[in-house]
């Protein structure tokens, strides 16, 4: 891995590294991880605390889908998994184009071509407050036509025996073998989230809910209480395999291969761009976790 940004305000210490994805390596709260810490000089975007999805987020079926009437096809580029995943930020070096104590500004840049047909230049900001990260990850169409477009991030929680996880939405997407969303349910059919149901489970959650209010909670055995805000993103993809230890909260601007689907991703016209902001707070009480933010 090389070089590390670290921020720190308060209790609050982040790890950056720019050249993995523009992803997060750590986040901590008085010494406490708050996300899994990424092993000392990894270089696997899958090994880091939070990685950022853009140009879309999640899957889009064997690579494949059709925009402005003509077809695209793009490589699959998660080893054998037959579908493309995550876009291409969380695999691209991202250069620093500001970095202070309490926050930092990364740039990506993508001039079209292999793995995604569309110019563009995407843009992570951070910064940290006494008790909050907050992120904001914007997307701008630089190409010479429409382009589809989506955002996310994909941040992984710690979880004891004890933890609980509460949040609100409609619905939720139950998936193919192949974890493409297949059908509607109940957004309780998989755990009690509304009532804060418990993180460990022994069956693998990899599924997306939709209308999600943006708000999640997260309560560790510690008393350790992680507010999630996000803005700009209406889906929320939770990704918990059995009695892991991790798990991951995926604040998204559309549902898995929405490309393919009625209704499709965003698009955005030249020089159009769309942000997805999301504030992970810590504390002990629920007034702690609703001081202002800086970059919402």
């Amino acid at each position: 891995m090389s070089r590390i940004i670290t921020l720190k305000a308060g209790a609050v210490e982040a790890a950056l590294a720019p050249a993995v994805g523009g992803s997060l390596t750590a986040l901590r709260f008085a010494g406490r991880e708050i996300l899994r810490s990424a092993p000392v000089g990894s270089s696997d975007p899958l090994q880091m605390a939070s990685f950022p999805l853009v140009p879309y987020a999640n899957r889009i079926a064997h690579g494949r889908f059709h925009f402005a009437g003509r077809g695209i096809r793009l490589p699959l580029n998660f080893g054998d998994h037959p579908h493309s995943i995550h876009g291409l930020g969380w695999t691209t070096p991202w250069t620093v184009e500001a970095a202070t104590r309490d926050g930092a500004r990364l740039v990506q840049r993508h001039d079209g071509g292999e793995g995604w047909p569309w110019a563009y230049e995407a843009e992570q900001r951070f910064a940290v407050t006494n008790n909050a990260i907050e992120m904001r990850l914007t997307l701008r169409n630089i190409s010479a036509e429409a382009m589809p477009a989506g955002l996310g991030f994909h941040p992984y929680f710690q979880a004891d025996e004890d933890t609980r996880l509460q949040f609100g939405a409609d619905r939720l997407w139950l998936s193919t073998p192949g974890m493409l969303p297949e059908s509607e349910a109940p957004a309780n059919a998989l755990g009690d989230w509304l009532a804060g149901g418990a993180v460990m489970g022994d069956n693998l959650i990899d599924n997306v809910y939709g209308g999600w209010d943006g708000a999640a909670t997260i309560v560790r055995g510690d008393g350790t209480r992680i507010a999630l805000a996000a803005g700009g993103a209406p889906w929320l993809h939770v990704y918990r395999p059995p009695r892991s230890r991790d798990f991951c909260l995926e604040p998204v601007s559309h549902m898995p291969d929405a490309i393919n689907r009625a209704g499709g991703m965003d698009a955005l016209d030249p020089g159009e761009e769309k942000a997805l902001f999301l504030r992970i707070a810590i504390g002990k009480s629920d007034e702690a976790l609703s001081e202002r933010g800086k970059i919402a």
